[in-house]
């Protein structure tokens, strides 16, 4: 069974990072998850070397980091680190749409299709479902257009931006980001690049303000502030 195994991770050495990948976009693994080699290795039934190399492609991506005392762990992305994350995708993806003529009909059937997953999600309650298809929407918006560079890019970006939004208690609701996905599109299908664009902004503005900065960043403040004032 290991050998079976071993010989499906040679056919596509990607195939433990793409699983952690979608985990994370699911929401199906939270920041700062420790993965184990060990663990890793039983799971998909490979050896920690095919297991370590994974890792190391996924820490070149940003997806996982590494240290003496905990071994390979999800990111835990800082307030600083969350936005030049929101910074970097709003000017890849605005940019993205700024840049292009006109998307196809075909384009445009794909895009809906993939909106109306992501409505069968919200209204079935699937929560992990739901997660992955709205932040997938950005890389198959990249690679509907026909960009595989940047659809590359924003599965990365995309993907933090899912464990940012654990860490920092994101309130985006999914129906409100559902709709302005709808609303891309239907720009998108009326050839106006410039208002795809504009929307695209917005809508990348609201993924950042929902995000609650201020939860875990001020939680030493909030400590202090509660200690100081104590009495024996």
């Amino acid at each position: 069974m290991r050998d079976n195994a071993e010989k499906d991770a040679h056919k596509n050495p990607h195939l433990i990072e793409d699983r952690i990948v979608h985990a994370a976009l699911s929401g199906r693994i939270a920041p700062g998850e420790r993965l184990g080699e060990k663990e890793l290795s039983e799971i998909f039934g490979v050896s920690r070397t095919l297991v370590r190399e994974a890792m190391m492609r996924l820490q070149a991506r940003g997806i996982v980091e590494v240290s003496a005392r905990r071994g390979w762990f999800v990111i835990e992305p800082s307030v600083e680190e969350a936005r030049h994350t929101i910074d970097a995708r709003r000017a890849l993806e605005v940019g993205m749409l700024v840049t292009i003529d006109r998307a196809s009909p075909a384009m445009i059937r794909a895009l809906r299709a993939h909106v109306r997953a992501e409505q069968k999600a919200i209204a079935s309650g699937d929560r992990a479902e739901r997660s992955y298809l709205l932040g997938h929407f950005h890389v198959c918006l990249a690679e509907t257009l026909g960009n595989p560079v940047l659809a590359s890019l924003l599965q990365d970006l995309t993907t933090r931006t899912v464990l940012i939004a654990a860490l920092y208690q994101s309130s985006h609701d999914a129906h409100e980001s559902c709709g302005e996905h709808v609303e891309i599109i239907d720009a998108l299908e009326q050839g106006n690049m410039t208002e795809a664009a504009r929307l695209m902004d917005v809508h990348l503005r609201h993924v950042e303000k929902a995000l609650n900065y201020r939860n875990v960043s001020n939680r030493l403040d909030h400590l202090k502030a509660a200690l100081q004032g104590t009495t024996d």
